[in-house]
């Protein structure tokens, strides 16, 4: 059974002032592409039966800097809708609605928790064809990032936000025991991914 190898896209104007980024198409900064090259040496060695990416420029232009050879790109892999706080940070947000929690509340305008959980399962499911020819490489976004990472072990979508996820990080889903397992989450760039060391991690 493969793995699944997931790779948040580098860095945009609006991830590094924390604005909350789905539909809208940003390029990523300078430094979003020295990010997105310094994942290739990393990922030289890997062989993948497939590479995925969202649709947006911020995921494709990863993948390319990083050295993949993009076979398809899917929806699925979108960020989570923001609706009307596209554009608005956290800290924007709560001044209006002080208790609100893309967690549990999801967007108005926008998606839910059990939407993006109902999205992310289908594209899971899409991907055990592939993941029974070898390993996969899913290139996305945050959000919807943690919320795969957590229905891959059987956890609800709100779970994501206890698995923080920085830009140009290397994350590794397989399998233990015959359980689905995170055997890796967050790794930076210089940190190697292999089978037998476990990720410690923490973000937003």
């Amino acid at each position: 059974m493969g793995q699944i190898t997931l790779i948040r896209h580098g860095a945009t104007t609006w991830s590094t002032s924390r604005r909350h980024t789905s539909y809208t198409d940003l390029a990523l900064t300078d430094d979003g592409e020295r990010q997105a090259r310094s994942l290739g040496p990393v990922l030289a060695g890997r062989r993948f039966v497939a590479v995925l990416t969202s649709p947006r420029q911020r995921a494709t232009h990863t993948a390319r800097l990083a050295g993949l050879t993009i076979t398809d790109t899917d929806e699925g892999l979108a960020e989570w809708n923001y609706g009307e706080y596209e554009g608005r940070t956290t800290a924007e947000i709560h001044h209006d609605q002080p208790n609100w929690n893309v967690w549990t509340d999801g967007c108005p305008g926008g998606e839910s928790p059990s939407e993006v959980g109902e999205r992310v399962d289908r594209l899971l499911a899409g991907l055990q064809p592939l993941l029974d020819q070898g390993p996969v490489a899913l290139v996305g976004h945050a959000h919807s990032l943690r919320v795969l990472g957590a229905r891959w072990i059987g956890l609800p979508p709100s779970a994501g936000g206890l698995l923080r996820l920085d830009t140009a990080t290397l994350s590794l889903l397989g399998h233990e025991h015959g359980r689905r397992v995170i055997l890796h989450w967050n790794n930076p760039p210089a940190a190697p991914l292999t089978e037998t060391v476990v990720a410690t991690t923490a973000r937003h």
